[in-house]
C-alpha cells in the first residue's frame, strides 16, 4: 500500500523520526470510487479522520461535503473551502454555545440522539434541520461504535417529535455500522429500522427526507476487504428493499475509506529483547505506539500491515511494543505479530495504511515525545 510517491519522498527527504506520509492521489481516488459506487448518495467526509489541510483543500475541490464532530473542525473545512451549506455539525454530544456558533458560522445541519440535545439546538440554532442518531449492534465491525451514540427506533421517533414541536425541521434519521465494517448486510438492518422511524412519523404528519447512512467503509489492512463498488450495490439494494421507489436522500461519511489506504507510518526499530534467556518469543519496540498515534490497535482492534526490508527472511512470532514508560503501549501481544527473525536494531518499517486515525490520535507529548509528523503529497 506504500505507493511509489511515498516511498520516493522516503528516500529523497529521509525525514527524522517516525511520521506519516499521505499521497493525494489516492485520496483522490478515492473519493471518486465512493462518486461511482454510490451516485445519488452525497459524500460528506468524516473530518476526524484526518483532517489535514491539503486533504480537506483536495476533497472541497472535488465537491465533497464534509462531517465535523466540532466547532474546529468546522472551521478547518470552511477554511478549505467548503461553504457552510456542505458542513454537517455530526457529533450528538455538543456544547450549546458551540452549537450557538455553529449556526452563527452558517451550519444549518445537526446530528441529535436525545431530547436534551433537541432542546440546546432548539435554542441556538432556531429552525435548523435535525436528525436524529439510531442505535446499531455494530456486527462485522472491527472497531465497533455501537453504545456511546444513538439511541433505540422508539425513542428516536419521539426526539423527532420534539425538534418538529420546537420548531425545528426533523429532517431524517442517521446510524454508524461500525467503523472497519466488513459484513456487506449491515446496511440492511439498519436501514430497516430507518423506514420504521419515516412510516410512523409520516402517518403523524411529520415527513422526513434524508437518511444519513454514516461511515463504516473500510480499508485494507491484512485481510481483504470488500471494493467500494460492492458497499454500493449492497447498500442501494438495501434502500429499494425498504423505501421502494421512494427513496429519500442519502448520505454517506467515510473517514477510514476516504484516507487510510493513502497513507503510510515510518517507524524504525529501537529495541529487540527477550524476558527470560529460555523464552523463543522476542519483544520488538518500535519509536511510535500507542500514545504516538497508533491508539486503534487498543485490543488489538487493528492489525496493521507492517512491511521491513527483510521480509524475505525467515519470520517469527514477537510482541510489539511502543516507546513509552507506560506498559499499556503494546500493541499486539494477545496475538503476537510475524516479524523477521533477523530484524535488527536501527532498522525502518513501514506501518501501512495508517492514513486515518493516527496523526489526531497521537499525544501532545506523552514521555516527552513530539507528536506525530505529518507530510502530504
Amino acid at each position: 500500500m506504500a505507493t511509489q510517491r511515498i516511498l520516493d519522498f522516503l528516500a529523497t527527504r529521509r525525514p527524522n523520526g517516525p511520521c506519516l506520509v499521505v499521497d493525494l492521489d489516492v485520496v483522490a481516488d478515492n473519493y471518486r470510487a465512493f462518486e461511482k459506487a454510490l451516485p445519488d448518495s452525497r459524500i460528506y467526509y468524516a473530518v476526524k479522520a484526518n483532517p489535514a489541510p491539503e486533504i480537506l483543500r483536495l476533497l472541497a475541490s472535488l465537491g465533497s461535503s464534509f462531517d465535523t464532530a466540532s466547532v474546529a473542525e468546522i472551521e478547518m473545512a470552511m477554511d478549505a473551502g467548503a461553504p457552510a451549506s456542505r458542513i454537517s455539525f455530526g457529533n450528538t454530544i455538543k456544547k450549546e454555545r458551540d452549537i450557538a456558533r455553529a449556526f452563527e458560522l452558517g451550519i444549518r445541519l445537526f446530528a441529535v440522539d436525545c431530547a436534551e440535545e433537541v432542546e440546546k439546538v432548539a435554542r441556538a440554532a432556531p429552525g435548523a434541520r435535525v436528525f436524529c442518531r439510531v442505535l446499531t449492534d455494530g456486527e462485522g465491525a472491527e472497531w465497533p461504535l455501537s453504545r456511546k451514540f444513538g439511541c433505540v427506533p422508539a425513542m428516536a421517533i419521539d426526539v423527532l417529535r420534539k425538534a418538529k414541536a420546537l420548531g425545528l425541521d426533523a429532517y431524517g434519521v442517521s446510524f454508524h455500522v461500525g467503523s472497519q465494517q466488513t459484513h456487506l448486510d449491515a446496511w440492511d438492518r439498519a436501514l430497516a429500522d430507518a423506514r420504521r422511524v419515516f412510516s410512523t412519523l409520516a402517518d403523524e404528519g411529520i415527513v422526513l427526507k434524508m437518511v444519513n447512512m454514516g461511515g463504516g467503509f473500510p480499508t485494507r489492512y491484512l485481510r481483504d476487504v470488500p471494493a467500494a463498488e460492492a458497499y454500493g450495490q449492497a447498500i442501494f439494494s438495501a434502500l429499494r428493499k425498504h423505501f421502494g421507489n421512494r427513496i429519500p436522500e442519502t448520505i454517506i461519511e467515510p473517514g477510514r475509506g476516504m484516507v487510510g489506504n493513502a497513507g503510510v507510518i515510518k517507524s524504525e526499530v529501537v529495541l529487540i529483547s527477550k524476558k527470560a534467556e529460555e523464552d523463543e518469543l522476542r519483544w520488538v519496540y518500535l519509536d511510535i505506539g500507542k500514545f504516538g498515534g497508533l491508539a486503534e490497535t487498543m485490543d488489538e482492534a487493528i492489525r496493521y500491515p507492517i512491511v521491513t526490508a527483510r521480509d524475505r527472511d525467515e519470520k517469527g512470532a514477537c510482541v510489539l511494543a511502543g516507546p513509552t514508560c507506560d506498559s499499556a503501549d503494546v500493541m499486539y501481544e494477545k496475538t503476537p505479530y510475524p516479524l523477521p527473525l533477523s530484524l535488527t536494531i536501527g532498522d525502518e518499517v513501514l506501518i501501512e495504511g495508517t492514513g486515518a486515525y493516527t496523526t489526531t490520535y497521537a499525544s501532545v507529548a506523552f514521555n516527552g515525545f513530539e507528536p506525530l509528523r505529518s507530510y502530504v503529497i
